[in-house]
């Protein structure tokens, strides 16, 4: 099984759309293995954020990711990656496919919502970073053997 981590940005969590990521995710058939709400320190922004250092848009983000509480989660299952990302939708909400979150609810990029991993290693990373091991939860659901092959 793949995990990958998932954070629902200030907007959402403002917008009162927590509770319909979650949902979108578990009837994808996707399993929450950790959550946590939260108000992001300046220095876990800058960490997680550290691949656009220098760049234009860097300090917007940062101030913006501090702004307001976020809720951080992880999610597991098959290509879970892959899985939410699409779920999510495009980084642009305009360029976004139809039924996305990112579709459904955003119109501009720097207020998309969400932020999800990209790859294998950045979900790695994210995940020990926002997580401990103790935090992440293994369990089992009946219904598992209905949404993954090979169970």
């Amino acid at each position: 099984m793949e995990r990958t981590f998932v954070l629902a940005k200030p907007d959402a969590v403002q917008r009162g759309l927590i509770g319909e990521i979650i949902v979108r995710l578990e009837r994808r058939g996707l399993k929450l293995v950790a959550a946590k709400f939260l108000s992001v320190s300046r220095e876990l922004a800058e960490e997680h954020y550290a691949v656009h250092k220098g760049k234009a848009f860097y300090d917007g983000l940062i101030n913006y990711i501090t702004s307001a509480p976020v809720v951080a989660m992880v999610w597991e299952g098959p290509q879970a990656i892959a899985a939410v990302r699409q779920t999510m939708g495009a980084t642009r909400p305009v360029e976004a496919a139809p039924g996305s979150l990112r579709h459904d609810f955003g119109l501009s990029v720097g207020r998309n919502l969400t932020h999800a991993s990209d790859g294998p290693e950045t979900a790695a990373t994210e995940i020990a970073l926002w997580f401990t091991k103790g935090e992440l939860i293994d369990w089992q659901r009946p219904v598992d053997e209905w949404i993954f092959e090979g169970n």
